[in-house]
């Protein structure tokens, strides 16, 4: 998604990736010019198709001629004969669901022939609905928002590992928290660690998960990652405590104030996304994290079904909220603040 300066770029960041020992990558016919490059850099009789595995994204559509041509272009596009992974790209409402289950046949049909290996789905839905889509065993992968700054995806990680699913966490470094650019404060309080490396040893230390992006601009944004990327041994005692560290400074900076995420207050007459909102406030109050906290706040009204709900400058004062908090926050008041510090600047999405 991030290669696409140039096909020159391109060609060179995955030809890096390759003899850096990367066996998975991950486009979508919807990245711009994403396949087409991919596509380019494979036509190099240096690297084997049996080296790596090939993950491309269709739309939900119930439209079986629809999906047909979506992934025969996609192919021809990659210049390949078989897709390894096929994911339905953004189950993230319960049309969207259903709108797949009814063209699940097409895409049966094109695993029956060879043209796809495996079928799976990506996520940015609320949690419920991921549970129900793992729970229709048609799926044997899922791309979801996991990591140390938001875990309320947990039970769908669980279940998708006793399901055998393999499980693909979507940006760790950049919707886990912009971690590639952490504020003094995070820095500080992670030390001797750097806050990107925490977040990838809290994934990767985790045996039920499968694989994480990396997603690079260039050849040189491969470098760090990757010098990490075996590091799958357990959280070793100190970054235990860093992280034990990292929950105590919350909890004194929040005070009352914190919101434990247990999503109790949904749903909003006005459909603020009440606990993302307050998530945001959270890792800006406690960690210095403001300016993630703005990126991804402007993507509310910006974004649709990809980043639901409304502003927290919608709240009315209705009270509808309160009795259900078992903290007893006042809502309405840190909808407010939080506002006020993360409204920034407006902006859209990357992909329309």
């Amino acid at each position: 998604m991030r290669y696409l300066e140039s096909e020159e770029n391109a060609v060179k960041t995955i030809y890096q990736a390759l003899n850096m020992g990367v066996n998975h990558i991950e486009t979508a016919i919807g990245y711009g010019n994403s396949e087409k490059y991919l596509g380019k850099a494979l036509l190099s009789e240096k690297w084997q198709r049996s080296q790596f595995h090939i993950t491309t994204k269709i739309v939900p559509t119930r439209d079986v001629g629809i999906i047909e041509s979506s992934i025969d272009k996609s192919l021809e596009n990659l210049n390949i004969d078989y897709l390894d992974c096929l994911a339905i790209h953004g189950i993230n409402t319960r049309e969207h669901l259903e709108i797949t289950y009814d063209g699940i046949k097409a895409i049966y049909k094109v695993m029956d022939d060879g043209r796809v290996r495996h079928i799976g789905f990506s996520t940015h839905g609320p949690l419920d609905l991921i549970l129900a889509t793992i729970n229709t065993d048609l799926f044997q992968f899922i791309n979801l928002h996991y990591y140390y700054f938001f875990q309320h995806n947990a039970t769908a990680i669980e279940l998708a590992h006793q399901k055998d699913m393999g499980i693909f966490i979507i940006s760790p470094a950049d919707k886990g928290g912009r971690l590639y650019t952490p504020s003094p404060t995070l820095q500080h309080l992670c030390q001797p660690f750097s806050p990107l490396e925490l977040n990838y040893r809290f994934l990767l230390s985790d045996p039920r998960i499968t694989t994480l992006s990396v997603g690079p601009a260039n050849p040189k944004e491969l470098e760090w990652p990757l010098s990490s990327g075996d590091s799958t041994n357990p959280l070793s005692p100190e970054e235990l405590e860093v992280f034990q560290g990292l929950e105590t400074h919350a909890s004194i900076s929040l005070g009352s104030d914190k919101c434990s995420q247990c999503y109790a207050c949904l749903p909003c007459p006005e459909n603020i996304n009440i606990p993302e909102v307050l998530r945001l406030r959270n890792l800006a109050v406690a960690y210095d994290m403001t300016e993630f906290g703005k990126y991804r706040y402007r993507m509310f009204e910006n974004a649709g079904h990809w980043f639901p709900g409304y502003k927290a400058n919608r709240c009315n004062d209705c009270g509808d909220c309160l009795p259900r908090c078992p903290e007893k926050l006042d809502i309405p008041d840190l909808l407010k603040d939080s506002h006020q510090r993360l409204k920034g600047l407006s902006g859209c999405r990357l992909w329309g």
